[in-house]
């Protein structure tokens, strides 16, 4: 009998767990590790943070969807891996020793690493669903008081979607508010350029994510360092293409959102011959950490290079669709080794995205995600944010089933395949 432990219950640890199901051998066991019961769709916090879904509307308890399907579930936290001995410590004091292990953790959110910054500070986020609400309730405050507004993110943030798709959905609501008027926007990015999104643009990206501001009203500010946070005050760095600061600037803000820097979580962070200097998880072709062959990383946490060289540090992001390309690599390079064979899958890494703006959206694909593309087109219209809301039912209905499927391939391929037949946009 073989132990796999996956180790993290987001998006890419779940389904890993589901995946694993179809690979492993009769009396190998999975045991999935999390810190909460209940899964929450993630793209949806920008919703929420508006007011436009509540928790229960996006989340899917996971505790009798694992009991039914065989997985040992846990839910106490790791606090700290010992690679060499194939062991994590957990929270509580007791270990969990494995043959194999998937990390799956995401990241941990950098917020300390800028003064004033994040949901305990000056700043909010709509990176976990804790931090959703609490946006809502500071944003529901806002409303009675409208004043300035920024919203971005920061310097070594490696998910810039959320950002735009934040800002555009803002913009939305208080024009359903009719308080729009009475509020000046600001867009405060680390990117060379708006619409670059950590990977050197998809598409027709720069252009549309610009007009799109134009037509909005949202001002922008890119090679953008945000030095400190206070209240009501963001004190933001202008660099130029050589490094050097240009400008440094006080915006006035009555609500922001920024999001922050990524790195590895702490039970990682200095764990060697795992993880590299950030905390991220080390892996080859096959999602397979070079000094430790029975450890495996999937999604956010894993190491990815920048696209290119940018004046300000911009990470690279890993999309729903490229964490479920990895999920399914890795488990069945894991089916493969659990049988004496050799692990051979690899990821196909390409990004598929729906940035929802509320009222519209844009569609992207890259195939790959890192240039150069064999595919590298993207389009807008109203039909991305009908395709989004259908999907959020569609993803929760599958996880809340447990089922193992690639949600996102079997979902997002379909809806862009029509819409790219009807579209004048042609591959770059």
């Amino acid at each position: 009998m073989s132990e796999i432990v996956v180790l993290g219950a987001g998006l890419g640890g779940t389904l890993m767990a589901y995946e694993l199901l179809d690979q492993i051998r009769p009396g190998d066991r999975v045991t999935l590790i999390g810190q909460e019961k209940k899964y929450h769709f993630v793209p949806s916090n920008p919703w929420i943070a508006v007011g436009w879904r509540e928790r229960k509307d996006i989340e899917a308890d996971l505790g009798p969807v694992m009991a039914r399907k065989g997985v040992r579930f846990l839910t106490q936290g790791a606090k700290r891996l010992h690679a060499a001995e194939k062991r994590i410590e957990m929270t509580d004091g007791s270990d969990v020793s494995y043959d194999f292990l998937v990390i799956a953790t995401g990241p941990d959110l950098a917020f300390d690493e800028i003064e004033g910054l994040g949901p305990d500070a000056h700043t909010q986020s709509i990176c976990h669903i804790d931090h959703a609400e609490r946006a809502r309730a500071a944003f529901e405050a806002f409303c009675a008081r409208p004043g300035p507004v920024i919203v971005g993110a920061v310097q070594g943030a490696s998910c810039f979607g959320p950002a735009y798709e934040f800002a555009y959905i803002l913009d939305t609501e208080l024009r359903k508010r009719r308080i729009r008027d009475r509020v000046k926007m600001t867009f405060v990015t680390p990117e060379p350029y708006i619409g670059h999104l950590g990977l050197d643009g998809v598409g027709d990206t720069k252009s549309m994510m610009e007009s799109e501001f134009r037509n909005r009203h949202i001002g922008w500010i890119t090679n953008a360092k945000v030095k400190r946070v206070e209240d009501g005050t963001m004190v933001v760095e202008e660099v130029g293409e050589d490094g050097t600061v240009k400008r440094e600037q006080a915006l006035p803000f009555s609500f922001s959102m920024m999001l922050p820097g990524f790195r590895g979580i702490a039970a990682l962070r200095g764990v060697e011959g795992v993880v590299n200097p950030r905390g991220f998880v080390i892996i080859d072709e096959y999602q397979r950490n070079p000094t430790h062959p029975e450890i495996f990383g999937v999604g956010v946490c894993v190491a990815i290079p920048p696209v290119g060289p940018t004046p300000v540090p911009v990470g690279t992001p890993k999309t729903g669709f490229m964490i479920e390309s990895m999920v399914t690599a890795t488990a069945h390079n894991i089916g493969a080794l659990l049988r004496g064979q050799e692990a051979k899958t690899r990821a196909t890494w390409n990004a598929i995205c729906l940035a929802d703006f509320g009222d519209g959206g844009v569609a992207f694909v890259a195939q790959p995600q890192i240039p150069p593309r064999n595919v590298n087109w993207s389009a807008k219209g109203t039909w991305v944010h009908l395709a989004k809301v259908a999907f959020e039912k569609y993803f929760l209905r599958k996880m809340r089933a447990g089922k193992s499927e690639p949600f996102y391939e079997s979902f997002l391929l379909k809806q862009l395949d029509i819409q790219k037949l009807k579209s004048t946009q042609v591959d770059r």
